[in-house]
């Protein structure tokens, strides 16, 4: 055996040293990519139920917005009913009670203003 014979056999152990150690950590990133693909299908096997309860769940929640909406607009439309109540009681009767209280108080005033003795009024 030759020199370059001994270094080819050093040479050729330490690359099958090399591929040894390497294999180890190759081993290993092929446990964890199993491990991903498992964790992975869990998750898709979880989610699928979960997506159905979310779908589920929107669909009664636009169902009782529809609900809300019809109340809201029957509130809207007695409000407006209201209003319009109040504001013909107020042109019905509003009116002429002002003018009844004006009347009223004029009358008052203009039956205080005769019991004073004359002098206090001029005094005024």
């Amino acid at each position: 055996m030759s020199g370059g014979d001994i270094a080819g056999l050093i040479a050729a152990g330490v690359f099958a040293i090399l591929v040894a150690l390497l294999a180890v950590p190759i081993f290993k990133l092929g446990k964890v990519f199993d491990e991903i693909r498992v964790t992975i299908r869990q998750i898709g096997d979880g989610t699928t139920p979960l997506i159905d309860e979310v779908t589920s769940t929107v669909a009664t929640t636009n169902t009782q917005l529809g609900k809300v909406d019809g109340i809201s607009n029957n509130i809207s439309d007695a409000t407006a009913n209201i209003s319009a109540l109040s504001s013909l009681f107020a042109a019905t009767l509003g009116q002429p009670l002002i003018k009844v209280a004006a009347f009223s108080y004029g009358v008052r005033q203009a039956f205080a203003g005769r019991k004073k003795p004359v002098r206090a009024r001029r005094s005024r």
